[in-house]
């Protein structure tokens, strides 16, 4: 018994110390959480998107918050590092250091994914307005691949930002932009065969 209370006695201003730096970074997290909350309020970023019919404000709102938390959550865990330290947890301070080099590709992958949705929503809206001339049938379905193909090349930029199975994405992407390119050129080929024969036979002329 005196022995553990000799030992409680000697840990006891580690474990004072570790809760107040604790406590700080919490009141400075949510110091931040509470003041990204008035910016993004002052700047009404969700009004405007939905008034450009690009966003609706709940998921603007959910991008936001998935922001705030995550830059809140990693100034806490800045501060909890060093508590854990000197509460002698060396282990879970390993732990907790590989996740904070982690972290900011995850709150750039939040930022790529917003951005790209934001992309993908603004240009089917100007495919979908530009080619209405063609039938609202077509500019609806050209619209609805213009956003479905930005989409899906959105997901694959987060997923190789979040390092998850990068050698499969960058084989995927690449096989798609060969895919592409390969149809571009049977379909100009295919189609553009008559063209090609008279550019061939005006120059031929010329030339003789």
């Amino acid at each position: 018994m005196v022995n553990f209370f000799q030992s409680l006695a000697a840990f006891l201003p580690n474990l004072l110390g570790g809760l107040v730096i604790l406590v700080i970074g919490l009141l400075i997290g949510g110091i931040v959480k509470h003041v990204l909350v008035s910016v993004f309020g002052f700047l009404r970023i969700e009004t405007w998107l939905e008034k450009a019919k690009l966003f609706k404000k709940a998921e603007v709102k959910i991008w936001e918050n998935v922001l705030i938390e995550l830059l809140k959550w990693a100034l806490i865990i800045v501060f909890l590092v060093p508590a854990l330290e000197v509460w002698g947890l060396s282990q879970a301070t390993v732990f907790l250091n590989q996740f904070l080099v982690y972290l900011p590709n995850v709150i750039v992958a939040v930022v790529i994914g917003f951005v790209g949705l934001l992309a993908a929503n603004l240009v089917s809206d100007l495919v979908r307005h530009s080619v209405r001339t063609v039938g609202a049938t077509s500019a609806n379905s050209l619209a609805v691949f213009t956003r479905g193909a930005i989409t899906f090349f959105t997901v694959l930029v987060v997923l190789n930002q979040l390092g998850v199975a990068q050698d499969l994405i960058r084989i995927l992407f690449t096989g798609i932009v060969a895919m592409l390119a390969l149809a571009g050129g049977l379909a100009f080929g295919l189609g553009g065969q008559e063209l090609a024969k008279e550019i061939l036979e005006e120059l031929k002329k010329k030339l003789k």
